[in-house]
């Protein structure tokens, strides 16, 4: 993953808003993160933009009342991990059991 940055001005808001910044990332992490975040109870909305296609940019809010900003973006980060090493596993073992049907 690049480097991640707040936008400036976002400190005005509160802990619970922010607009974080993805530098080389894109509509993969944005929608599987939003997909996640979005259904914590906690969070009141959360979304992505790509500001330009030319820029390899990711802007990612998040506003909560309840929380801070940046712990459920941990949050969410720490939970699409597992995720993914679920898939992971999961497809391992199902490909170490397929066999190849004789034709």
């Amino acid at each position: 993953m690049g480097a991640l940055a707040e936008v400036a001005g976002d400190e005005n808001n509160g802990e619970g808003s922010r607009t974080f910044v993805f530098q080389d990332e894109g509509h993969t992490l944005g929608n599987a993160l939003k997909t996640i975040i979005s259904r914590y109870p906690d969070v009141d909305f959360c979304g992505y933009t790509i500001p330009h296609p030319t820029e390899n940019k990711l802007h990612f809010r998040i506003q909560s009342s309840q929380g801070r900003a940046i712990d459920i973006l941990k949050r969410g980060l720490e939970d699409l991990e597992k995720i993914c090493d679920h898939t992971i596993d999961t497809f391992e073992k199902e490909v170490k059991q397929f066999k190849v049907p004789v034709a």
